[in-house]
Order: structure tokens, then sequence, then C-alpha cells
């Protein structure tokens, strides 16, 4: 009987961990797919563009790293001061466009666990894979003066990209988390050619040599290493 019992709940946890192994797609389709593209494709319309509420995730698994997702999940942070569109959470103050913080939404946090399936089922979601060549980035260094002297004066990223809480543009996703946030292959293959991504997207392609974009990727680690965690 004794052994009996054993059995049973050996095959109890075991049921679980399937059943947990296959909660994050289940999740993400009942909790996320009205503000997230799971299946693809890019909007190919502007107005698309206008009407998307979050970042599409049908090739999350090309973009993001798994750890940073976890963490995230758990404790979300947002990572586009002014929203996904920028014309829809601001409004005309003294010295310009400020944010509008009543017309933003909270994103909602996962428990671990769910944060976790979560993060596995977006793990396998790797379209446009033809977009990245693995191993493409190689770690160095750059200073971070050097770094923001091409962002900022070179590039002219600034307008758009905040390099530390409260200092730059409010319309694209902050850059100081993307050494944590993002995988390095992609971001290469991002700033190549943005619209190969994401067609009617506003980040422009400055057409950056290959060493300029390794550099780009330096500079985005070296901001990422003053975050605290």
């Amino acid at each position: 009987m004794k052994c009996t019992r054993h059995w049973v709940a050996a095959v109890l946890v075991m049921a679980a961990s399937v059943a947990s192994a296959a909660s994050g797609d289940d999740i993400l389709k009942a909790q996320c797919g009205a503000c997230h593209n799971l299946a693809g494709p890019a909007p190919a319309t502007l107005q698309g563009l206008w009407e998307r509420k979050g970042p599409d995730l049908f090739y999350a698994g090309n973009k993001y790293k798994a750890a940073w997702m976890v963490a995230w999940l758990q404790k979300p942070a947002r990572i586009r001061p002014a929203g996904m569109f920028y014309a829809d959470h601001v409004k005309p103050g003294a010295k310009g466009d400020e944010i509008d913080a009543a017309t933003l939404t909270t994103h909602p946090s996962l428990s671990a666990a769910d944060a976790q399936a979560v993060t596995d089922a977006l793990m396998q979601r790797k379209a446009l894979s033809n977009l990245i060549h693995p191993g493409e980035y190689t770690p160095g260094t750059i200073s971070k003066s050097m770094g923001e002297l091409m962002f900022d004066k070179f590039r002219g990223c600034l307008a758009c990209h905040e390099i530390e809480p409260g200092y730059g543009g409010l319309s694209g996703p902050e850059i100081y988390t993307a050494g944590k946030r993002l995988q390095e292959d992609y971001l290469i293959s991002y700033m190549r050619n943005p619209q190969a991504w994401d067609p009617k997207i506003f980040m422009p392609n400055r057409h950056l040599a290959d060493t300029d974009l390794q550099k780009f990727v330096h500079y985005f680690r070296v901001l990422s290493e003053e975050v605290k965690p």
C-alpha cells in the first residue's frame, strides 16, 4: 500500500510538471493575445502600427533574453516611456511634449511559475530566424563617452531613446536596459534593417557599417552594466 501511494504521488508530480510546461501557451493566449501579436506577421499598414498595444511576440525567441524576461514578467517596468505609440500618450507642456501618465496602462505581473512557463513558450517563437546570424556579435568594449558620441552626435538616436532614466527621447524604447533585455545578434540584425523585422516601424535605417553595429551593441552592454538589478 505504501509503495502504491508513492507511485501515485510520483505520477501526480509528473502530471503537474507536464501541465506546467504546457501552460505557457495557454497563458499567452488567454492573457496576452489582446495586446500582443503572437502569430505574426507584423503590421503592414500605418493604421495597424498605430493600433499596436504591445510589442509583437511572434519572434520573441530571437529577440529577448530569457533570464530578463522571467524577471520582468514578475515585476514589469515600462520600457517605452510614452507607450507603444507616442502621440497617444503625450500632452503639451511648458518645455514641449510631456507624458500623459493617465493614458498609460500597467502591465500585469505574473507569479514566478507562470513567468517561467510564459518565457519558455516565448522562447519557442522564432519567426524571422532567417534574419539572424548566430554568433555575429563579437564581444568587445567601448568607452561610455565614445558610445554616447556615436549614439547622439553622429547618429541622432538620443532624439527617440533614453540612455538613462529621464535623459533622452520618449518615443522609442529605453536603451539603458537593452544589453540585459535583448539578444546581441538580434540587435545587430534589427539595426541593420529595422523594416525587415517591422515594415512600417518609424525606426530609420541608418545603413550602419558592420563595425558600427558591433560598437553600438558594445555601448548598450556598457549602459546595462550600470543598471541596478
